[in-house]
């Protein structure tokens, strides 16, 4: 599986998009940049494509706009995101809804709990 490398463009435009709220963060993730709210990811970067992880109703009605499609990898593409269409890249406010939609979505879910780190190992 080859994992596409976004440009500094699509790095600054990603994350461009991501809205100012609490408990928002950008995380780098496989070379490529998620955004996440409470520990959950709510849109990510895959090469120069925008994902975002949408409710059913919303996710539906994303993928019936021309250009969308399943995010991430081709053989394995990520279960409940959409791909934004590409078009839409040169009028960012036609994505802020639907950004503040998968932030909304992803928000009410519970927060992720942190993994627990490893005991170090003894010295024999």
């Amino acid at each position: 599986m080859e994992m596409p490398k976004p440009t500094e463009a699509d790095k600054e435009y990603f994350r461009s998009l991501v809205p100012d709220a609490p408990g928002v963060e950008v995380k780098p993730m496989f070379g490529n940049l998620a955004a996440f709210v409470n520990g959950n990811m709510f849109m990510g970067l895959f090469g120069s494509q925008v994902g975002l992880k949408l409710g059913d109703a919303d996710r539906e009605a994303l993928l019936g706009q021309p250009g969308s499609g399943p995010f991430g990898p081709a053989e394995r593409p990520m279960g409940g995101y959409v791909t934004a269409p590409a078009a839409w890249r040169s009028s960012p406010a036609q994505l802020e809804g639907w950004v503040a939609k998968a932030l909304a979505h992803v928000a009410a879910l519970p927060p992720k709990a942190p993994k627990a780190k490893k005991a170090p190992k003894k010295a024999r």
